[in-house]
């Protein structure tokens, strides 16, 4: 059996980095938190924390993190299902996992007036889509924002509709580096945007269609869809931009569509837990009826 105490000082300097800003959380010592910790590594055998700035979970201490993540959003949902909101507000919590580019476009304006009228919060966190749904697996979040089709144990994966990504530049920039047209040899020479290093979207794209992967040609990381827009928008390099966010710039003429064989669409999936919440319900509800719609 887990002693609680010794598991919220861990969950505690795990989560802040530091064994002083766990004291201050839990309104303890230092050297009690330390105690605590030490105790807790001795009964399990491992080693949980590595004592360094700032400290960090050990293999073991990352199992044991996400088991107490997992088991404290358990308890919270339990706790609202059981009384209709959250300890200290009127307010129902859930946590969302989503990839940047829909949490910058449609995902908000989406889910605003539900979230208002039905006393909703919501914690997001953002990842690549190809990876939030193993946030969903490790017990983090309720729901999930993906491109994988396939639901895991427990979950339901429901389609939402696809995104569409054009390939864009500036006037200026295309007629620069693309004047005789996107190939292997124009996309060796001519800066790339990319989200960051997990941006399969745009590396996988290129290294299918053309054969190039991200060594093979220059490259901005840009990890900020505003930002990365903003990018795109001063002729720094091309990328692919939902067709939400672009439109207004495409008819504006301030960026072409470089070639429109090339845009992307990407299929997104939104999954749960098959057990939910009647909020969670609502939002799920509203998705799967018009986030397609709303992508576009």
């Amino acid at each position: 059996m887990l002693n609680h105490k010794q598991c919220d000082a861990f969950l505690a300097v795990a989560e802040t980095g530091s064994f002083d800003l766990a004291a201050e959380q839990l309104c303890i010592t230092a050297s009690a938190v330390t105690l605590r910790v030490q105790s807790l590594e001795k009964s399990l055998g491992h080693l949980l924390i590595v004592r360094e700035r700032p400290c960090r979970p050990t293999q073991a201490g990352q199992s044991l993190l996400h088991y107490l993540q997992h088991s404290r959003l358990l308890e919270q949902s339990f706790i609202q299902n059981l009384t209709g909101h959250m300890n200290t507000s009127a307010f129902y919590q859930i946590n969302i996992a989503t990839n940047a580019d829909s949490l910058a476009t449609w995902l908000l304006p989406l889910l605003q007036s539900t979230l208002i009228e039905q006393k909703i919060v919501v914690h997001f966190q953002v990842d690549d889509q190809s990876q939030t749904h193993h946030l969903l697996e490790a017990g983090l979040v309720n729901a999930c924002v993906t491109d994988e089709s396939q639901a895991m144990k427990g979950c339901v994966a429901k389609y939402i509709g696809d995104m569409n990504y054009r390939f864009v530049a500036t006037p200026t920039f295309a007629q620069q580096w693309f004047k005789q047209g996107v190939n292997r040899e124009s996309l060796r020479a001519a800066p790339a945007l990319i989200f960051n290093a997990k941006d399969q979207l745009h590396t996988a794209y290129i290294q299918q269609k053309f054969g190039l992967n991200p060594t093979q040609y220059p490259h901005h990381f840009i990890p900020s869809s505003s930002a990365f827009f903003d990018a795109v928008t001063m002729g720094l390099g091309y990328g692919w931009l939902p067709y939400y966010q672009a439109k207004p710039r495409l008819q504006d003429g301030s960026l072409v569509e470089v070639d429109p064989q090339l845009n992307i669409d990407l299929p997104l999936y939104w999954h749960h837990w098959k057990q939910q919440s009647m909020q969670l319900n609502q939002l799920t509800d509203l998705l799967i009826e018009q986030a397609h719609a709303a992508m576009n």
